[in-house]
């Protein structure tokens, strides 16, 4: 039977290399965040009171047809990134800096809300949990100069937002990878150990958990 999971998680915790090795590992297909230019994107950098709620707009739009196509998929998908996330966490982000009007973020809220109530969920999302010093560690690894000037500060307030969504989250079962201290890109061991769990959430057991003692041992795998 076909799956559809989405993979959440901050800046720099390594979604799209999970979804790239989990596909490998389990012959499924990988989606990727579509490369679109947001027509917006300019006038919001120059004043992002004015522009962000339309910046928002663009984006939702295009997250929401994404999950509609992958809802549709003929085969399983992972997912890099939900259409979750940019409602819950960027937009959400957007407005406590006060870059959003409260009366455009209520609109924006009842759109989304509105239109998730018609999607269906999926079948697992899978959350790559990290503090702030492993994002630093992995954004310098990956050498992207356009993201080692992300202030700290702004990586826990979306770090505390992420944490806020995942615990409220109920639509669909939901795996929370520790990866503070699983680095699946330098050991094998410990991806073998993530798609055994994926496996097991998706066949149904209700607690799946990473025992420290199984991150060790996968160590030596």
């Amino acid at each position: 039977m076909k799956k559809f999971v989405a993979v959440a998680g901050n800046i720099g915790v390594g979604k799209s290399t999970l979804v790239e090795m989990l596909c490998e590992r389990l012959g499924w297909t990988p989606f990727y965040e579509p490369v679109t230019e947001n027509p917006y994107l300019t006038d919001f950098y120059q004043d992002m009171e004015a522009w962000a709620f339309h910046s928002q707009i663009f984006f939702l739009t295009h997250r929401l047809r994404a999950h509609h196509q992958l809802a549709l998929h003929p085969t399983s998908v992972i997912q890099d990134r939900s259409v979750y996330e940019d409602a819950e966490i960027f937009a959400e982000n957007l407005y406590l800096q006060g870059h959003i009007h409260p009366r455009d973020y209520q609109t924006y809220r009842e759109l989304y809300q509105t239109l998730v109530d018609f999607l269906p969920p999926p079948d697992l999302v899978i959350y790559l949990r990290a503090s702030v010093r492993t994002l630093g560690t992995r954004i310098n690894r990956r050498g992207r100069d356009y993201e080692r000037a992300i202030p700290s500060d702004y990586l826990r307030s979306l770090n505390n937002l992420y944490e806020k969504w995942i615990n409220g989250f109920t639509l669909c079962p939901v795996l929370t990878v520790p990866a503070d201290d699983l680095d699946f890109v330098a050991h094998p061991g410990h991806l073998n150990l993530i798609a055994r769990k994926v496996e097991e959430k998706l066949t149904g057991k209700e607690v799946v958990v990473f025992e420290q003692e199984e991150v060790t041992r996968a160590l030596s795998d």
